[in-house]
């Protein structure tokens, strides 16, 4: 569902924990450390190298967001990351295998080198880039605000002060809740969070426009309206561990910029999205 933080406060616990101990303990726990810090940052240079030798570009996603990835009535993943993630490895000339799993584990799964990269609608923030490189983006949104359509309390953001709201946990959409002043229920789906907005036991909900956009138009009827979005569109690209090697990065760039120059990612974004977001303009 979301467009989400991967920053997760245990993975920030652990890294402090993994200082901490570092710190204080032997030579011999710090001299371990520093091996297994070496080996990861080797693994990390020879990421490509590894990639196309293995054959295989492991993606990471959620496969339950609507129209960004999710398995349609004959139960095949599908959907707009589906897709441009396997045109990327096309372009790395290597073939697509995709993990599913829940946003709060996709990240700790790239942390730990399980896969290779994340795509799953991830907006770009200066505090995700301090963990994480990004590649160019592919695809601009701007996140909305729901209500019920009875709901003439809250008309804006501002409204959600002392209001309750439903999102994934660390999500950005979570973030933007809070800092209005609403308290925020974990949720892993957008179904399961309209569910909860139109029988009334959340005020609000925050999602990407596009797919609440897309939400309506599979179920028009929906009872919930959009009141409000960000004025700034947010920046749409894939997280991957952060390397001195920029190879991988370099590769997973031009990949994008062919997929844009050649009409690729317009097509998709158009029949995934009934519109581009592909451009920021």
């Amino acid at each position: 569902m979301k467009r989400r933080t991967f920053i997760s406060l245990m993975s920030v616990m652990a890294a402090a924990g993994v200082l901490s101990l570092a710190g204080c303990s032997s030579n011999t726990s710090v001299s371990t450390a520093s091996s297994i810090a070496a080996s990861a940052s080797a693994a990390a240079a020879n990421k490509l190298e590894t990639i196309q030798s293995n054959g295989k570009l492991v993606i990471a996603l959620e496969g339950a967001w609507q129209p960004w990835s999710f398995h349609d009535e004959s139960d095949t993943l599908v959907g707009y990351d589906v897709e441009v993630s396997r045109a990327i490895a096309e372009k790395l000339g290597v073939e697509p295998e995709y993990v599913e799993s829940d946003w709060d584990s996709l990240f700790a799964g790239l942390d730990a080198g399980r896969y290779d990269l994340v795509c799953n609608g991830v907006e770009v923030t200066e505090e995700r880039a301090k963990t994480y490189d990004f590649t160019t983006p592919y695809g601009y949104i701007h996140t909305a605000l729901a209500v019920r359509k009875d709901n003439e309390d809250i008309k804006s953001f501002e409204d959600l002060a002392g209001k309750t709201t439903a999102n994934s946990l660390a999500s950005t959409y979570m973030e933007l809740a809070e800092s209005y002043g609403a308290t925020v229920q974990g949720i892993d789906t957008l179904e399961e969070t309209i569910q909860l907005l139109t029988a009334g036991r959340i005020d609000a909900t925050l999602n990407a426009n596009v797919s609440f956009y897309d939400y309506l138009n599979v179920h028009p009827d929906a009872d919930f309206k959009l009141v409000a979005q960000t004025e700034d569109a947010s920046h749409v690209a894939i997280p991957i561990v952060k390397s001195e090697d920029s190879s991988f990065l370099d590769a997973l760039n031009s990949a994008i910029d062919e997929l844009r120059a050649d009409g690729t990612l317009k097509e998709l974004s158009e029949k995934y999205f009934g519109q581009d977001i592909s451009s920021e303009t």
